[in-house]
């Protein structure tokens, strides 16, 4: 069987980081990445503010871009990872049979929220402060030409990710299965399992080498790990 893994990017990613992965890793998962408004090809469209209007929008993407009558897993990293939630939440009320797993990653549970915030922080601040949660910075926001462009809709992501609340405290019913790096610093493992709440229809929690940022390391790995999941037996 052949699923549609549909990715969501964390803040500032674009569809592009997903479709530089492998594409013929495995047979049983087909990558399907959107794409957020204010980057890449949709650059010049105004950046989402509210994950879950966003959720409504991307749903609305994907049953554009995945058959209809075909299994379908969501993917996100950081915060791909409330949109993917949120993405499941909407497909469950709409009656979606083929939504069958959830992948949140490099997240804590969606209840909880940022203690420090970059919201509201003058550019060289923010820059700083997103720096140091995200785990790495990005050499584009060093060049004073690139950062002005890309600042407006990183800012968008962040503050929509920090001004983030569930829309629902109900579980779901498709299976949860969290994904982080073994030396996450930012993401500890006891925020990772409170994804086990979400879902009334299993939860696995699993950790792979790198840090934060583990997904950008090794797309191969995560795609092995995430068909293992999907189809066991399956992985190499």
């Amino acid at each position: 069987m052949s699923f549609s893994l549909v990715c969501l990017p964390f803040a500032g990613g674009g569809a592009g980081f997903y479709r530089a992965w492998p594409k013929d890793r495995t047979a049983e998962v087909r990558v399907v990445a959107l794409q957020l408004p204010g980057r890449e090809e949709r650059f010049g469209d105004a950046p989402f503010t509210d994950v879950r209007v966003a959720a409504r929008r991307l749903v609305e993407d994907l049953r554009r871009r995945v058959p209809a009558d075909g299994p379908v897993a969501l993917f996100g990293h950081s915060l791909g990872a409330v949109l993917a939630y949120e993405m499941a939440r909407e497909l469950e009320e709409q009656g979606a049979a083929g939504l069958c797993h959830l992948f949140v990653s490099g997240s804590p549970g969606p209840w909880t929220s940022r203690d420090e915030r970059a919201t509201g922080l003058d550019d060289d601040s923010f820059v700083e402060q997103v720096s140091r949660f995200a785990g790495y910075r990005h050499s584009a926001l060093d060049q004073p030409a690139l950062r002005d462009v890309l600042l407006p809709t990183l800012r968008a992501d962040v503050e929509m990710h920090e001004n983030y609340k569930p829309s629902s405290s109900e579980p779901l019913s498709v299976p949860i299965t969290t994904l982080r790096g073994a030396d996450d610093g930012l993401v500890p493992r006891e925020q990772c399992a409170q994804w086990s709440a979400a879902t009334r229809g299993g939860f696995t929690s699993l950790e792979l080498p790198g840090g934060h940022m583990y997904v950008a390391d090794d797309a191969s790995r995560v795609l092995d790990t995430v068909a293992e999941v999907l189809c066991p037996g399956s992985g190499r």
